[in-house]
């Protein structure tokens, strides 16, 4: 089932208009996670909203936004109020402008979305704006508002359709000079250079995420998997730094131990596993394979009874 689009509106390109709809690239839902418990029952956490004064619960449609002016002050404003705030933005993303992929600095950059034609119409004018931003090799610059904000978005062509980066605003990036200032002036010189850079050329590869693999998620796993079991828990012991004395000697070791692991036999191919799927010795519930939900509903999960 595909996800909810995050926003629909349109897209505009001076007078070409289109109907698109948001949606998010991507997805932490198959990683591991936790809920609180009381230690005593096993029971979950539940946290009420009170009045901070009163000690009293509030209910939801008592609940509105305040702006903190001082201590004991401050200013509420309510959910039609905000609606209020007319922005155009709201519904259609505007492209602004175009500018090179290369001025646009990594630290502005927040997270992807797809953007795609939404509904039957408008898949022409779609085409026509894409297709102007990949022969043109710019990224488009819009607007969004996304949960009562605006953003600005950067916007990509991907295949058939493209990819919209939200990008922070100046005032939300920190400048480098407060923590690069004490850095010492280090000169380095061309020897060790060489050594480096030769240890560069021994790791040199390709961007290939399949590769990659979250070894903290996979430990997270194991760890679940061997509680489930029964079995003992025993702490590995941590990695220790070492301070480097001699750095020319560091550089040379680095390089004889590259070239003894490249010429070492390489290690077998892990199976391959379902996209987003984790091997698992136990299954965890909530995290069945499509293949299994297909074939059956998800049983209840066990309760905790409590003595």
């Amino acid at each position: 089932m595909a996800p909810r689009a995050n926003w629909k509106g349109f897209l505009r390109l001076s007078l070409v208009t289109c109907p698109v709809a948001l949606y998010p690239a991507t997805s932490e839902s198959e990683k591991v996670s936790f809920n609180q418990l009381n230690r005593k029952t096993g029971h979950r956490i539940k946290y009420a909203r009170v009045d901070a004064d009163t000690g009293e619960e509030v209910e939801n449609e008592d609940i509105v936004k305040g702006y903190k002016v001082d201590t004991d002050t401050y200013i509420e404003v309510t959910k039609e109020e905000l609606e209020n705030v007319a922005l155009e933005s709201t519904r259609t993303i505007e492209i602004d402008e175009f500018v090179d992929r290369s001025e646009i600095d990594p630290r502005y950059l927040i997270r992807p979305y797809y953007l795609v034609p939404d509904g039957k119409v408008g898949h022409d004018a779609f085409a026509v704006i894409r297709e102007t931003i990949r022969e043109m090799n710019k990224v488009a610059i819009g607007r969004v508002v996304l949960t009562n904000r605006e953003h600005i978005i950067a916007l990509d062509p991907l295949d058939k359709g493209l990819m919209g980066t939200l990008l922070r605003y100046p005032y939300e990036v920190r400048s480098e000079k407060e923590y690069f200032d004490d850095i010492q002036d280090v000169k380095v010189t061309k020897d060790m250079l060489d050594l480096a850079k030769h240890i560069v050329n021994q790791k040199a590869g390709h961007f290939e995420p399949d590769k990659f693999e979250d070894q903290y998620e996979t430990a997270l796993v194991d760890l679940i998997n061997q509680k489930r079991a029964g079995k003992p828990i025993i702490a590995k012991e941590r990695p220790r730094g070492e301070n480097v004395v001699d750095l020319m000697d560091a550089l040379r070791k680095s390089i004889g131990g590259a070239e003894a692991s490249k010429d070492s036999k390489p290690a077998k191919k892990p199976r391959k596993v379902a996209s987003g799927q984790k091997e698992m010795l136990m299954p965890i519930a909530g995290k069945k394979s499509a293949k299994e939900a297909a074939a059956k509903k998800p049983s209840a999960k066990p309760e905790r009874r409590s003595a």
